[in-house]
């Protein structure tokens, strides 16, 4: 599968590679699978999931990251169906989702609400503020969500001196729900 090709700028970081890599793990996509991508910004993990499952809804409250997401759908290739729909969150979600992957923490319990009352199956939140985090795991453990926690450190080698050192990406947090749970 090819790298995902990002050359419109959101003016916001996009999920990294490695984050993307386990957070669509996670969610297991399947060609049948409806998908929905809240807060899509620079539209890297909507096109991770386009390339797996069949069809793909990218929820962004911002125009401009809206249209950058649109932008960057058309730099790469995938298969699915993909739905855009400007809109905050919990508006604008579809009832009929198979899976759920939240990139932004406004108003996650109201999105998470609606995962349930729709019979989401699978969730994937990414979250790199502690504080968010923690109100996040507890708001997934209220509504019997939570499968799993982790902690994601991602050190990049580069040259120093003639040798190798590393620098050091922020920590994100990546909470896997599931109905039921199953922590």
């Amino acid at each position: 599968m090819p790298q995902v090709a990002l050359p419109h700028d959101a003016k916001a970081g996009p999920t990294k590679p490695e984050i993307r890599a386990m957070s669509i793990e996670k969610l297991a996509l399947g060609p049948s699978d409806h998908v929905v991508d809240v807060g899509s910004c620079t539209g890297a993990v909507t096109i991770e999931a386009a390339r797996r499952a069949g069809r793909v809804t990218a929820i962004e409250r911002k125009p401009d990251r809206l249209d950058v997401t649109r932008k960057n759908l058309a730099a790469n290739d995938y298969d699915a169906a993909v739905s855009l729909r400007e809109a905050e969150a919990p508006a604008g979600l579809p009832d009929d989702a198979d899976a759920m992957f939240l990139g932004g923490s406004r108003n996650f319990t109201e999105v998470l609400d609606h995962a349930v009352e729709t019979g989401v199956d699978r969730l994937v939140m990414n979250v790199s503020r502690v504080e968010v985090a923690g109100e996040a795991i507890e708001a997934f453990r209220e509504r019997d969500l939570l499968s799993e926690v982790l902690q994601v450190q991602v050190n990049h080698g580069y040259e120093l001196a003639g040798a190798t050192s590393f620098k050091a990406d922020n920590p994100v947090y990546v909470l896997v729900g599931a109905r039921g749970g199953d922590e």
